[in-house]
């Protein structure tokens, strides 16, 4: 177990991680997963309380993916997409599609969330200077947004920790203030925005939003009626609207888009990623309208989305994801419900410890007042020894578990968040 993560040490760069603090904080030393839970290399167990940032839908080494990986494996790994197309690429563009109602009637293929983030933004603006409005090439997101960390994506993230680093190469985005349940302030947020977009329609190509949640902020919710809000703001004023879904969709939040919940006009854009494979494959996808996909068609290579990745549209990944939308087409969103109100039942005890404990759908959070100094690295720490894999955000804890919870289930994350926290605060 040491000779692992001492061999990790020395040759990964591991992400999202202070490499002089591995000493203190060192690296699990996964052997294999099962459902829900993952095992080191001792054999000892962790509860998968965050699907392993989020990608995790139904647990680990679940057969069905895997399948469906392995069927495709034996056919086709790889093609290019460009001058080629598969089976796998164009049967779950049409299903995403469809879960649109054809609204969002095309889907460009990108390999991360972040990519994916990139490749919106560049629609947007190219679509506008397309048709002859070259001028509007600003964006707009929202306080404490995240997006992504390439460049395009941190000019439209609000996080300081990813994004103070790089600020003198970023692009100068607007930043609006964000809607928080915790302060009841959605009208004062749309109030701003639309001050904004009224003074900037001109130069604004679009908005970025992660709809109902915005999770690197401290999983910060928010009403659907803000989302219908600002589609009617974004319609108003002539600017693009990019739903950032790569954390939040896929059931995440109680329907299959988060922002089926807000019954707008779909935005221009949305992105998919993360939960998309069920956490098995890398992928991501751009659906947008026939509007901003008519505005690049012409034989002129000037006017045509010239951008891509290698393993653009893998037909492995493609496999996996379609693979996904079976299990949701099966009946998926009606077992988390079920889910989400035993997490509901459960976590209910521990409201008057906390503060502003919240749930949407399979995300649950609370905050930790007077959290003591690195209460994120002490609380991930004690959290190992109630066989619980977690990563509080600050002073925020949350859960976003997979897709797997039983009334027990529900009991054990918390027990073992409630005792973690005794420890922590003790």
């Amino acid at each position: 177990m040491t000779s692992l993560q001492d061999r990790s040490r020395q040759a990964v760069w591991h992400p999202c991680t202070q490499m002089a603090r591995l000493d203190a904080v060192p690296p699990l030393p996964i052997a294999h997963g099962e459902g829900p839970w993952l095992f080191d290399t001792d054999g000892n167990r962790y509860f998968d309380a965050n699907s392993s940032w989020w990608v995790n839908l139904f647990g680990h080494s679940d057969k069905p993916l895997h399948d469906a990986i392995k069927a495709q494996l034996d056919t086709l790994p790889h093609v290019m997409l460009a001058g080629c197309t598969h089976e796998p690429a164009v049967r779950l563009a049409e299903r995403l599609s469809a879960r649109t109602g054809g609204a969002l009637g095309h889907v460009f293929f990108g390999s991360d969330g972040a990519s994916a983030v990139e490749i919106a933004l560049k629609q947007s603006f190219h679509s506008w200077k397309n048709r002859g409005h070259a001028d509007k090439r600003e964006f707009v997101c929202l306080k404490n947004s995240y997006h992504g960390e390439t460049l395009g994506a941190l000019s439209v993230t609000d996080v300081q920790v990813f994004r103070d680093a790089y600020d003198p190469l970023l692009l100068r985005s607007h930043i609006v203030a964000s809607p928080d349940g915790r302060l009841g302030n959605e009208a004062e947020a749309l109030a701003a925005m639309r001050a904004l977009l009224a003074e900037r329609y001109a130069s604004i190509a679009c908005v970025i939003v992660e709809p109902l949640v915005q999770g690197a902020a401290g999983m910060v919710m928010y009403s659907p009626g803000y989302l219908k809000g600002l589609r009617e703001l974004t319609r108003e004023f002539g600017v693009h609207l990019i739903a950032d879904e790569i954390a939040v969709g896929c059931g995440r939040t109680g329907s299959f888009f988060a922002w089926e919940q807000s019954q707008a006009d779909w935005p221009d854009f949305l992105l998919l990623s993360k939960g998309i494979t069920g956490g098995t494959m890398a992928l991501s996808l751009v659906l947008t309208t026939d509007d901003v996909f008519a505005a690049f068609w012409s034989e002129d290579v000037t006017r045509g989305f010239l951008h891509s990745h290698s393993y653009t549209g893998n037909p492995l990944a493609c496999a996996a994801a379609n693979a996904v939308l079976d299990r949701f087409d099966a009946g998926q969103l009606d077992a988390n419900r079920a889910q989400a109100e035993r997490l509901t039942r459960a976590f209910a005890p521990l409201s008057s410890r906390v503060s502003h404990l919240r749930q949407r759908g399979m995300i649950l959070a609370f905050d930790v007042p007077e959290a003591p100094p690195r209460f994120a690295e002490a609380f991930h720490l004690k959290a190992r020894e109630h066989e619980l894999l977690i990563r509080p955000i600050g002073s925020t804890v949350y859960l976003m578990p997979p897709y797997l919870i039983d009334d027990a289930t529900a009991a054990f994350l918390a027990g073992a968040v409630t005792a973690t926290l005794n420890d922590v605060l003790a």
